[in-house]
């Protein structure tokens, strides 16, 4: 018997009702708001500096600002003495003169800065690599979808890809509304999302597909609220101990990996709710029964003793 008896499925259409409002919040917030794509996909300068003491940082962007860089963003690069500095696209300027302009804007406030290298991106480098990323997310789904057909069965593929889309999608959703910078490294982290969901929710999907062939008796909604409660812990432990180097990495990272980190946060959290209240409920929704999950003759015979 598992160690807790948590009726999961009894709090089921509310959590169809949460998932519903942060699925059309996210949608409309990635529709209408956008992403606030950073350098990696709207193109841009990148340049980096170096400096004989600690850079204050607010005095720089304050003189990137003065010299009419407002949207420019300032962080550490590796030690207090190095900055990074991008910025976006300026309609109208030249783009290969950034660096010059920069260096110039900080040498009048900033005694001791050394240019270190100046890029420039371009817009059409931004476009590829924004199609690329919304394919490879797109990859990423239907090979899942085609793995947990072959693994299960057609409903628990179906069940599975609801609840990825559903974690992919409050992640941008997040980043959408709180206008969080989203470039390849936020991408990298939603694509790991995709994992770490999939896993988490392949350990439940064993143990449902297990119980629906073992136990003789219960109603279907009782074999997965059984099935949830005897992978709690697994799933307890796996998401708690992920979190802990999230929120180390969150406070000890620094600029360059914060939004690696946040995307990762929110992809755990979600992932771990999605794993139980959206694939879980996808199977009682489509009404799965023990005939859907009968071992074939040749299989069944092979575990005969």
């Amino acid at each position: 018997m598992p160690a807790t008896n948590f009726n999961f499925m009894g709090a089921r259409r509310m959590a169809a009702a949460v998932s519903g409002v942060l699925l059309v919040a996210s949608v409309l917030a990635v529709a209408f708001a956008g992403l606030n794509r950073g350098l990696d996909f709207t193109g841009g300068a990148l340049v980096e500096v170096g400096f004989a003491e600690a850079a204050d940082l607010p005095s720089v962007r304050e003189a990137l600002a003065g010299a009419g860089f407002d949207n420019a963003v300032a962080q550490n690069f590796g030690a207090q003495t190095e900055v990074l500095i991008r910025v976006p696209p300026q309609a109208g300027r030249d783009q290969s003169t950034v660096g010059d302009r920069i260096m110039a804007a900080l040498a009048a406030t900033q005694p001791g800065v050394a240019l270190r290298r100046s890029e420039v991106v371009g817009p059409s480098v931004g476009e590829e690599l924004t199609e690329q990323g919304g394919i490879a997310m797109l990859v990423a789904l239907v090979a899942v979808m085609v793995y947990i057909m072959f693994r299960f069965t057609g409903k628990f593929a179906v069940g599975a890809v609801a609840a990825l889309a559903h974690d992919v999608v409050v992640t941008l959703g997040a980043f959408a509304v709180f206008r969080w910078t989203f470039n390849l490294a936020e991408l990298a982290a939603v694509l790991a999302v995709i994992g770490y969901s999939l896993n988490d929710t392949i350990v439940v999907s064993d143990r449902i597909r297990e119980n629906f062939r073992i136990v003789r008796r219960g109603k279907p909604v009782d074999i997965v609220n059984r099935s949830l409660n005897e992978t709690l812990g697994r799933t307890l432990v796996t998401s708690l101990t992920t979190l802990l180097v999230l929120v180390a990495l969150l406070l000890a990272g620094g600029e360059q990996i914060r939004g690696f980190a946040t995307a990762l946060t929110i992809g755990v959290v979600v992932g771990t709710y999605s794993s139980i209240y959206v694939s879980a409920s996808m199977l009682l929704a489509m009404r799965v029964t023990k005939e859907d999950l009968v071992l074939p003759e040749k299989e069944a015979a092979e575990e005969v003793p």
